[in-house]
């Protein structure tokens, strides 16, 4: 079970960029944004203080992200907001609801992207609830490697290519950390995270008991993931778990979800011999699923469910989910 929450406090811009590099003819690279880091990236802290022998021969590590909170108050961390949520003008105007043939209330009014919610409020998510937008902005500049006797970018001559590279660095808003959850304790410290060197000051704690018991509690019928998930073998992306055959191991009756997104990590090995994950699509933070059958909580899902590369995706905290309350009817805020 997760035990401890890992708080990251930026010194300075912190790295989110997607691995995009750049030639002379080609300086688009908005495409390459990506963050807050996965999981797996938080990893690679332990992996530099136990030992990536001692995790590989330890199966119970498991983490989970990524999150945010405030410094003065770092257990009441962040989660994406549920898309049953529909958000406008920084509150949640309705919650969706399932009648068992469709989402109610039914309106063709715009609402705002969805954004973060405390996790104290995910048992009283109602009409009115606070959703709080990223707390970063992204500052792009050029990484240009130069030649070593002049102010001359470095082309390699050998592969006829460039040497730019666009960053597209992150700056967190004062008292704003990243926070991830692990089963195991991270010692305290400055630690390189994330890549190009960028620093953060690591803090552990605990994980208070009010989390812990609700991460404890079955999911239900009716649930919300908190983090991506990704499903299904090394060549096929599903939007939940499915056995050797490729058949639902889920009965699904409803699944409220947006576009898939890219999910890819690094894993083992140091500077240019590390292993890159195959990529996989993952589906969105924040989906709801409504099943015909309720589920244990997330911690007693089989492993099974769970693609394997290296590690089970379980490792990752893949599609950590929370039970929700969609079977009533919401009334919207005026």
């Amino acid at each position: 079970m997760f035990r401890y929450l890992i708080t990251l406090e930026p010194l300075g811009f912190l790295y989110g960029s997607a691995g995009r590099f750049l030639s002379p003819e080609n300086l688009v690279g908005r495409a390459g944004m990506s963050f807050p880091p996965q999981a797996p990236t938080v990893s690679g802290l332990f992996a530099a203080r136990y030992g990536a022998d001692t995790m590989r021969a330890d199966k119970g590590w498991q983490f989970a992200g990524p999150f945010w909170s405030h410094v003065d108050n770092p257990q009441d961390f962040y989660v994406p907001t549920p898309m049953h949520c529909l958000v406008k003008e920084g509150q949640v105007r309705h919650l969706l609801r399932w009648n068992g043939q469709g989402w109610q209330p039914e309106t063709e009014e715009k609402f705002d992207k969805r954004g973060w919610i405390p996790i104290s409020a995910w048992r009283q998510l109602k009409p009115g609830q606070a959703v709080t937008a990223d707390p970063w902005t992204f500052c792009p500049h050029l990484h240009p490697r130069l030649q070593p006797e002049q102010r001359r970018v470095w082309v390699d001559e050998t592969r006829q290519r460039g040497s730019l590279f666009l960053e597209n660095a992150v700056a967190l808003q004062p008292g704003v950390c990243l926070a991830y959850l692990s089963s195991h304790p991270l010692d305290a410290g400055w630690y390189r995270f994330g890549g190009e060197g960028h620093l953060v000051q690591v803090q552990c704690q605990e994980l208070d008991k009010s989390i812990q018991e609700l991460l404890n509690q079955p999911v239900g019928q009716t649930f919300a993931t908190i983090t991506a998930g990704v499903w299904g073998s090394n060549r096929l992306s599903y939007r939940w778990p499915v056995n050797q055959e490729g058949k639902p191991l889920w009965p699904v009756t409803a699944l409220l979800t947006e576009r898939p997104h890219p999910y890819r990590y690094r894993l083992g090995g140091t500077g240019t011999g590390r292993r890159l994950s195959r990529g996989r699509y993952a589906v969105p933070a924040g989906s709801v699923y409504v099943l015909e059958e309720a589920l244990a909580p997330w911690q007693a899902w089989p492993d099974e469910w769970f693609p394997q590369e290296g590690y089970s995706f379980k490792r990752w905290g893949c599609g950590l989910a929370l039970p929700l309350s969609v079977d009533q009817p919401q009334f919207a805020v005026s």
